[in-house]
């Protein structure tokens, strides 16, 4: 990852490669940056990253009182 990796991005990066195992970074290569996924597999990796955002959001919120 560069060196303007977010924390986001970096959980995104982490939920991807334990469902899909490649990365989110740009290869350069059409053969390794796009893939075929399944839609029940982008389902999987959407609920992880909304789950991730609402703990977040609640650590925060726990946070400001």
């Amino acid at each position: 990852m560069n060196k303007t990796t977010t924390n986001a991005d970096k959980i995104l990066e982490d939920i991807v490669q334990e469902r899909f195992e490649f990365t989110l970074e740009r290869q350069g290569s059409d053969s390794l940056d796009f893939h075929d996924i399944s839609v029940w597999g982008l389902k999987e990796v959407m609920l992880k990253a909304y789950e991730a955002g609402l703990a977040a959001s609640k650590n925060k919120e726990k946070a400001v009182r």
